[in-house]
């Protein structure tokens, strides 16, 4: 009964997704039918964080315009990999946002790379457990980034943000 159960479930995951290798996540937002100011939204988002990987679109299956969706993108570099999620929920003529971006990184420290964000971006940094974790904060709190030390020379950011545009 479990598999049963576990093969709708997969059914309706590959279903309710377009995979988007070639295309863009925007793009893919729009042929999906997402709201046109949560596609307009998405499209500044991927331009402002350059995403050019392998690309996931979630939408409601029936009603896409009206509920929230997921927005995935994976890509992989030299030194490590990122994974962007972006949650749209439309709102009228609103849509709010929420992104998250978790990159790993295979030849630095936190401690280096927080020193060179803090010094470039203006961020205060608070440290907690020894050093292990490290929250990087601009003044106005638009986002935090957490680095979590995965090796001596290897490290997890991950930067979340919400946006309320317009309201």
């Amino acid at each position: 009964m479990k598999i049963y159960y576990l093969k709708i479930l997969t059914s309706l995951i590959f279903l309710s997704s377009s995979h988007a290798i070639g295309s863009n996540l925007s793009d893919s937002a729009r042929d999906r039918g997402i709201d046109k100011t949560c596609s307009t939204y998405l499209s500044q988002i991927e331009k402002s964080y350059n995403l050019n990987g392998l690309n996931i679109t979630f939408a409601h299956p029936d009603n896409p315009i009206e509920y929230p969706s997921l927005h995935v993108s994976s890509q992989k570099y030299n030194n490590g990999t990122s994974s962007f999620s972006a949650t749209l929920i439309p709102d009228g003529e609103y849509c709010y946002v929420a992104t998250l971006l978790v990159t790993a990184i295979n030849n630095q420290s936190c401690s280096e790379i927080a020193q060179v964000r803090v010094k470039n971006e203006n961020l205060k940094m608070s440290s907690y457990a020894d050093g292990e974790f490290i929250i990087l904060t601009p003044k106005d709190n638009s986002y935090q980034t957490i680095l979590t030390t995965a090796s001596e020379n290897a490290c997890t950011m991950t930067e979340s943000r919400m946006l309320w545009p317009g309201k």
